[in-house]
């Protein structure tokens, strides 16, 4: 089956090829994202490939529809960016990765929690320029912290294990609660007890209409002074102006994320020679005790191998009339 590939990096092109080494996919890789623009490129094409900051709304599926485009595949977890209810009525069906590699971003996570809390970052670039000074890089012992984990499935569930091995207390924060989460010795949260206790937040949810800035004006005036805040799931779920207010406050002691809210325009592509708009971003990345990395907790050898694996079985079922197992419907 032909299949447009949308936002082709070269890792992509690498491990998708690897996947479909017995040729039975013809893939049209294309650098560009999925946009109106770009739509028309995957005429004829009956599957088409996405990925996180592609945009999949009712007037691009429209135009994938009336080129051909039956199915839509997306090689990650997260389907925010696809009008599920449009791809319905034009009789487009979708397809994820459910699941990949926990691990990836669960240790991606607790990375960028140890390189902010430990002053890494700040480090490196003095050795660099051989100031050996220690100033300024004082952290703290994470045994004994607090830790709040918010989205307790398979990856905040990782991310809690290696803590609880940090020797941390671990409280959660699901609607769904995870019997999992609480057999490892981990515990959900009392009423307010995050903002009260938490000396670290990790956000680990979908984008949701109900999770969308959890991370407002509001948690993180009740967020414990100097806390430290992780985000590796997706940038919308922090309300990015109140974050930098909290920094300049010092109400929040530490920022590191790997996802931006506005990270459709900036990630995945060189933008050392331009000038960039987006004054959020460069506040952001102003602060010292600030860490952004480029939507890379997923990019490990083990996750992409699954991530293309695991999408080419579904083109290969859709083309076959058999039932998907990673299908996707409108709520």
């Amino acid at each position: 089956m032909d299949i447009a590939v949308f936002g082709t990096t070269p890792y992509d092109r690498r491990y998708l090829e690897d996947a479909n080494a017995d040729g039975l996919h013809q893939l049209k890789f294309f650098d560009a994202s999925l946009n109106t623009q770009s739509a028309g490129l995957a005429a004829g094409c009956p599957a088409v490939c996405i990925f996180v900051n592609d945009n999949a709304d009712a007037a691009v599926l429209d135009i994938l529809h009336r080129g051909g485009t039956r199915l839509v595949a997306l090689r990650c977890t997260g389907f925010n960016n696809i009008d599920l209810k449009a791809a319905a009525s034009l009789g487009i069906r979708v397809v994820r990765v459910v699941s990949y590699s926990p691990n990836s971003v669960a240790e991606h996570a607790v990375a960028l929690l140890m390189a902010i809390n430990r002053k890494i970052h700040r480090a490196y670039n003095r050795t660099r320029d051989s100031n050996f000074s220690l100033d300024g890089l004082i952290g703290f012992d994470l045994a004994g912290k607090t830790v709040a984990v918010v989205g307790t499935g398979k990856i905040g569930r990782v991310f809690a294990r290696i803590m609880l091995g940090f020797g941390c207390d671990v409280i959660g924060y699901d609607p769904e609660r995870s019997p999992e989460f609480e057999a490892m010795g981990a515990r959900y949260a009392q009423p307010g007890e995050i903002g009260e206790k938490a000396d670290v937040v990790s956000l680990h949810c979908p984008l949701t209409p109900a999770t969308h800035h959890i991370m407002n004006a509001e948690t993180l005036a009740r967020a414990k002074p100097g806390a430290l805040l992780i985000n590796t799931s997706r940038g919308g779920l922090i309300d990015t102006e109140a974050v930098v207010d909290a920094l300049k406050s010092g109400q929040l002691g530490g920022l590191a994320i790997d996802v931006y809210e506005q990270e459709a325009d900036l990630f995945f592509r060189d933008l050392s020679s331009v000038v960039i708009t987006d004054d959020l971003i460069q506040r952001l990345i102003s602060f010292p005790n600030v860490i952004v990395t480029g939507h890379q907790a997923f990019l490990t050898r083990e996750a992409l191998t699954t991530i293309c694996e695991t999408t080419l079985r579904s083109v290969s079922a859709f083309e076959r009339n058999e039932a998907l197992e990673n299908e996707i419907r409108a709520g």
